[in-house]
């Protein structure tokens, strides 16, 4: 991203698909791409360095917008300090309820536990249905340990009391991850 520069003051963002009128002055698009740093910065186009620092996962954080600040000759776009997403449920204004993180979380595991179970429910339908027909010791170990894992989920989503807590159950050490996993398919 390239931004105009005047009085070093940042006065405009720049759409380098583009050319640039400055002051009397028309530049071709090809300036973004042929030119020197040097050569656009004389006119006061300056390319933009991210400073991302304070940007946070946006699954968990709400991010500010970024600000462009031009010092030292160079121009940084930077984000404010992110807010934590709320990790229990609210209602608003009108009494709708807005499901926070946990729910939101709780949410997915329980239809990843029933999208594992589907494919064997018929199984389970028949033998109810039929005298002569069982569930595999196999099938039913398998059906077990997919709700045994989706609780054990269930019940470390809850017990986190931090947005922090509730990402870490997430990330991969030594390929596992601390919310653990569910059962291979049987």
């Amino acid at each position: 991203m390239f931004v105009l520069v005047e009085n070093d003051l940042v006065t405009k963002t720049v759409n380098s698909h583009k050319g640039i009128t400055i002051g009397e002055n028309q530049y071709p698009q090809s300036i973004y791409n042929l030119w020197s740093s040097a050569e656009r910065e004389a006119i006061g186009i300056y390319e933009v360095v991210y400073d991302n620092t304070n940007r946070k996962s946006q699954g968990y954080y709400i991010n500010t917008n970024q600000s462009l600040n031009f010092a030292d000759g160079k121009v940084t776009a930077s984000y404010g300090a992110a807010t934590a997403k709320s990790l229990d449920d609210t209602t608003d204004e009108h009494g709708n309820v807005i499901l926070g993180l946990k729910s939101q979380h709780t949410e997915t595991v329980k239809r990843q536990a029933s999208s594992l179970l589907n494919p064997t429910d018929w199984h389970v339908v028949k033998a109810t249905e039929v005298d002569s027909y069982s569930v595999s010791a196999e099938m039913t170990t398998y059906r077990a340990a997919v709700r045994t894992a989706s609780n054990d989920m269930e019940t470390k989503i809850d017990a986190s009391s931090t947005v922090d807590e509730l990402a870490a159950l997430y990330i991969y050490t030594d390929e596992t991850r601390p919310l653990g996993e569910f059962p291979e398919a049987v």
